[in-house]
């Protein structure tokens, strides 16, 4: 069996976060919650659902993937693969079995859970996130001929692959930056449709002007960055 484990950003999401937990199917070897400045039960709450939780008390969604990261380079026995999952109960944890598939099958490097029109709830992606994947993804396949649909962060990695990447964006880049030094690297990916619902509570970026404007600029910045990288 492949070792697998789930890192999960969560910043206050105290109901969602035992249900996430309750639905990774049981081929995970650990699950990971790291609370990024949490201020209600989500700590205590993960940790009764049976994760394993650190606290990153830096706010940025890659500080915490960064404090999960740096958790795993610690064990003793390393991972096969990585996902990444949110905290909000907005992915469908079960459907983790599709992500990690085309890895262990057919050997890519990378996957990711397309948020598919046809399979997305009403009303579970507001118009600046639709807008700004099509942007990013449009200007991804303009400039890399990238194949990319979606920022999605339902997301599986080859660990090794996952290092080799050196992930660096503390904050609303860490999704556009390792699609970007995917195609970069020229390593293989594949997208998988995914299920997409509400999420439990108010999102901490999209659900706010200020979230979507900061997100917007960082993921335009990496874009453009990498475009002009040599």
């Amino acid at each position: 069996m492949p070792n697998i484990k789930v890192i999960i950003p969560a910043y206050n999401e105290e109901e969602s976060i035992p249900l996430v937990v309750r639905d990774i199917p049981s081929i995970v070897s650990e699950i990971i919650v790291v609370s990024n400045n949490s201020t209600d039960n989500t700590e205590i709450n993960a940790k009764n659902a049976g994760a394993t939780v650190l606290i990153e008390n830096r706010k940025g969604y890659g500080y915490a993937c960064l404090k999960g990261m740096d958790y795993v380079s610690k064990l003793e026995i390393k991972p096969d693969i990585i996902v990444f999952l949110d905290g909000d109960y907005s992915d469908y944890p079960e459907e983790l079995t599709k992500i990690v598939q085309p890895i262990l099958e057919d050997n890519v490097n990378f996957v990711i859970g397309a948020r598919d029109k046809d399979l997305r709830e009403e009303g579970s992606m507001t118009s600046p996130q639709i807008f700004g994947n099509w942007l990013a993804t449009s200007l991804m396949s303009l400039f890399f001929r990238s194949t990319f649909t979606d920022l999605g962060p339902f997301r599986a990695i080859k660990y090794n692959t996952l290092l080799g990447l050196n992930m660096e964006d503390k904050t609303y880049g860490w999704t556009v930056e390792m699609q970007l030094k995917v195609l970069k690297q020229k390593l293989s990916y594949r997208e998988i449709p995914v299920n997409y619902r509400n999420r439990i509570g108010v999102s901490k970026v999209s659900g706010t002007i200020k979230g979507a404007i900061f997100a917007g600029i960082k993921i335009l910045g990496w874009i453009f960055k990498y475009s002009f990288k040599k």
